[in-house]
């Protein structure tokens, strides 16, 4: 199982979808650096940097449980190594819901930033990169679990 580089590619999507939930995804500082507003996987939150006190607060749960999902799911494909087809269908799965993660945080920060100052843009952090890490990993790891299903083949076809 570990021995294959598909499986390290899938633990690096795991771990990269976890991570996307731990770190914050979003950050923008108004022009007169009074008030800072940061995105996370679980909440967007409105901060007012001089008092260091919340102003306000709203959910972003959906990004988290996506997230943590994709990383169960990715963390099922691991372990279903020997059935490359399965693998291939729940990667693939897992990539449209690594999509849809990444699509949901950029709606939802620019929405954010609609509703903050929508003169200036905000930056994409850790968590951002993450998900778009993951995404790679997954289709990398596509990639070689083909490759394998395809020397599967060509030796069966040998006999």
């Amino acid at each position: 199982m570990i021995q294959r580089i598909q499986s390290v590619f899938l633990l690096l999507v795991a771990i990269s979808m976890v991570t996307s939930t731990l770190f914050p995804i979003w950050l923008q500082v108004n022009p007169d650096q009074t008030q800072s507003m940061e995105m996370t996987a679980w909440y967007t939150t409105i901060t007012d940097t001089v008092k260091e006190s919340v102003i306000s607060q709203s959910n972003n749960f959906y990004i988290g449980i996506l997230a943590l999902i994709t990383a169960a799911m990715a963390i099922y494909s691991l372990l279903q190594y020997k059935n490359r087809k399965k693998q291939l269908l729940v990667n693939m799965i897992n990539a449209l819901l690594m999509g849809l993660t990444l699509g949901l945080a950029v709606y939802t920060s620019f929405q954010s930033n609609e509703s903050f100052n929508p003169t200036v843009g905000g930056a994409f952090l850790i968590g951002f990169y993450s998900i778009v890490f993951g995404l790679i990993m997954n289709l990398i790891a596509n990639r070689f679990i083909r490759k394998d299903e395809m020397l599967i083949r060509s030796v069966d076809r040998i006999r």
